[in-house]
């Protein structure tokens, strides 16, 4: 009963903050025509009043955002884009001999074949290859001409709408290379249309901006030539390169005025995926969409946005060059993090095989001594330390330093570094100031010569830094060095992989540090309920929106409850925690599925498609995403953590055993975070980033309180040669009642006939 109670903090913590449910949000308008003009390559560096006046004054008067162009493959080439669209899910062009590509060029010229039997359509010969590749070689399940096949007439201007337009065998309804004069007698035949603009694929500015102004003209022809009451979106549909970038998307219509577009697949606004556009525009015709086909989910049109379009364009376009500037500083940042942690742990293991000293055992033939102990030498003289005192601050300070990478990149995000001439300079210094800021502070605080000392003051400032971003919208995890890019289209909103780990890792093991100063009974209480509102944040749709995050952090709080106590994880200890477990899991699964299907989170969706057959897709997803995700310099990271704790921590002479042994409530700390870091990177196909976060926090911290706990055993030397005296005789010192008591805080060591009281908390043998 008491272990079942123990639960409680957390069960209730999950389901008050979960209870309210968000309110579907409004639909525009229904439109009798769809137009889907794309201009890949197209951002919002390109758009301007001189350059692009007609985008510019459909932009006014409608709402835009920033477009993720994610397809099955990376980067997103023009053909790879159309077929995308025309999936409404990520697909892939496989199709046409591919020419030579140019140095240095990732999207090569693919020849598309459109034959005209009738002069009316076309016909894609093609496309049944591409639908079969897409169907059986590709994880996401796309069916190229889906979204065709879900109106009676679809139009398609250019070889780019042919390929979006075709359906899945090959047929395109209506069919012109090029926009007639009379463009509004053909795009008034079918409710749905598709025009091809031309690409914006040049390096050099002034190549831009004659390609954008080409696009551009065109724009304007076909919205002279516009059906009544319709509906026009404009998007660059692609990358040209390998420069993965943000790209242009901007609806005009009735219900889509001067807003932020967004989507529930995105959850923030001014932010849209390719993959929403399909939804979209059968959303707004008021048709049906197909089931367990499209990714994506339709967009709307939200209020927000500037009144002047100059000033709300400078936000998307400020997001793609943030965007891209993270993509390239990440990568460098966690492989500087991953050596640098690589090279305190080679030089962690030094310090750990010498810090205890030679053990001189005192040899007493009395009755009343039953121990051999460790004592001060006479006189006040003590045997040299095996480390120079200098050399172990520093490293501490140093591994101190290393826990608080990853938090001090985050805040850094606060700074706008990408928008220097030299972005990686910028945010470098920024960093290392944050980084110089949190370690003066951890070291200069009064517990930092406690033994918990600096393992708390981390986790703590790690776990706050993190809850507050998700509190405040995720501002600095959003396209952050430390956070998530939108670019990937994995995570728009709420809590990231790296944030998730490192959150957990925080909320756990101050929620071991806390424990430890309570009783023991009490000390699943702590657990529970500090791990209970790690919980809700976590898992809250309105905060982390990370159901995955928040079940993988539920099982770590109910093992560390478990064993919070001390001993072992026994089968009634485990057998509690799952249950708790499986009760809040359970819970997190019905408020998901409870919610419309346009605002499930990943928990949701994947036990609707175990429910209609399609569930092993989203295994293969997740597995793909997994190992797709093994060459992050997270992966090295966790690697190196788990090496060091291995082989040198959990040795005899490491230091860690030690520790745990002291303190218990800290061994439940880290056994419940090595379990919430492989749920969550299996449930979250997330492969190792989740634990490589987590290792950046916790072995370091690990690795300085190992090194505290063996500091405190060798503080003891040689006892005094001389014998006692009957004079210097005292009595036996009262026998501690409480069990915790003697082997959490130590027993007595004699020096000649005192007993002294030694206490690892505070490293301290008094005299």
């Amino acid at each position: 009963m008491r272990r079942w109670v123990a639960v409680v903090p957390l069960v209730l913590a999950v389901f008050s903050g979960t209870a309210a449910q968000a309110a579907p949000a409004g639909l525009a308008q229904i439109v009798d025509y769809v137009i889907i003009a794309g201009v890949p390559g197209l951002r919002w560096e390109d758009v301007s009043p001189q350059t692009t006046p007609t985008l510019w004054g459909m932009a006014e008067r409608g709402s835009i955002a920033s477009l993720s162009v994610q397809s099955a493959d990376q980067p997103t080439c023009p053909l790879d884009g159309w077929v995308t669209l025309g999936a409404g899910n990520r697909a892939l062009w496989n199709a046409g001999p591919a020419a030579s590509p140019a140095p240095g060029v990732a999207c090569p010229d693919v020849p598309v074949e459109v034959q005209r039997p009738d002069g009316i359509g076309g016909f894609l010969p093609d496309q049944r290859d591409v639908v079969r590749h897409n169907q059986q070689r590709q994880p996401y399940g796309a069916v190229p001409g889906a979204l065709a096949e879900s109106v009676r007439c679809t139009v398609a201007v250019g070889t780019g709408a042919a390929v979006a337009a075709a359906r899945p065998f090959g047929r395109v309804d209506r069919y012109e290379p090029q926009l007639p004069p009379q463009a509004g007698d053909l795009l008034d035949k079918c409710v749905l249309g598709m025009v091809d603009l031309g690409a914006v694929a040049g390096t050099e500015e002034a190549t831009r901006k004659a390609q954008a102004r080409a696009a551009d003209e065109t724009l304007a022809h076909v919205l002279a030539a516009r059906p009544p009451h319709s509906l026009v979106i404009v998007a660059g549909l692609s990358d040209t390169d390998d420069s993965r970038r943000l790209h242009v998307v901007v609806a005009d219509g009735p219900g889509w005025e001067r807003g932020w577009l967004t989507s529930a697949s995105t959850g923030r606004d001014g932010y849209l995926q390719l993959v929403d556009l399909a939804p979209t525009a059968l959303t707004a015709m008021g048709r049906a969409l197909p089931q367990d086909v499209f990714a994506g989910q339709p967009a709307r049109s939200v209020p927000g946005r500037p009144d002047k379009l100059d000033v709300a364009v400078t936000q998307p376009a400020d997001a793609d060059r943030e965007a891209d500037a993270q993509r390239r500083i990440a990568t460098w940042f966690f492989g500087l993090l991953a050596a640098a942690q690589f090279g305190l742990a080679v030089a962690v293991v030094p310090l750990l095989r010498r810090a205890r000293t030679p053990v001189v055992p005192l040899e007493s033939t009395s009755p009343r001594f039953g121990f051999r102990g460790l004592v001060r030498r006479a006189g006040g003289t003590a045997r040299p330390l095996a480390v120079p005192r200098p050399v172990v601050n520093t490293i501490e300070v140093l591994l101190v330093a290393a826990a608080l990478a990853i938090p001090a990149a985050l805040v850094a995000d606060a700074v706008p570094w990408w928008r220097a001439e030299q972005p990686g300079l910028l945010f470098a210094a920024v960093t290392l100031a944050l980084l110089a800021v949190g370690t003066a502070a951890v070291r200069l605080a009064p517990a930092y010569r406690q033994t918990l000392g600096p393992l708390a003051m981390v986790a703590a400032i790690a776990a706050v830094v993190v809850a507050a971003d998700v509190l405040t919208g995720a501002r600095l995890q959003l396209n952050g060095v430390a956070g998530y890019s939108t670019l990937t289209g994995g995570r728009y909103a709420g809590l990231g992989r790296v944030g998730l780990g490192v959150f957990v890792a925080g909320t756990l093991l101050v929620a071991g540090c806390l424990a430890q100063r309570v009783r023991r009974t009490w000390r699943p209480y702590v657990v529970g309920t500090v791990g209970g509102a790690g919980v809700l944040l976590a898992g809250s749709p309105f905060l982390g929106a990370d159901a995955v995050g928040a079940i993988a952090l539920t099982a770590g709080v109910g093992i560390a409850a478990a064993i919070s106590t001390g001993g072992w994880l026994t089968f009634g200890r485990l057998a509690w925690a799952m249950l708790a477990g499986l009760v809040v899991t359970a819970f997190f699964a019905l408020v998901d599925l409870s919610r419309p299907d346009a605002e499930r989170d990943r928990l949701g969706r994947f036990l609707v498609a175990l429910g209609d057959g399609t569930g092993g897709r989203a295994v293969q997803r997740a597995a793909a995403s997994s190992a797709s995700a093994l060459d992050s310099p997270l992966t090295v990271l966790a690697l190196v953590g788990a090496v060091l704790v291995w082989f040198a921590l959990l040795r005899p002479w490491g230091g860690l055993r030690r520790l745990f042994g002291i303190y218990p409530t800290i061994r439940a700390a880290m056994a419940g975070i090595a379990t919430a870091a492989v749920i969550g990177g299996v449930l979250g196909g997330s492969g190792l980033d989740v634990a490589g976060a987590v290792a950046a926090l916790t072995v370091p911290m690990a690795a300085l309180a190992s090194l505290r706990v063996l500091d405190h055993a060798s503080d003891r030397t040689q006892p005094p040669l001389a014998p006692r005296t009957p004079e210097d005789a005292e009595p036996d010192p009262p026998a501690a009642t409480d069990s915790d008591q003697r082997h959490e805080q130590g027993g007595g060591v004699r020096l000649a006939a005192k007993v002294l009281p030694w206490n690892p908390v505070d490293s301290a043998i008094t005299t």
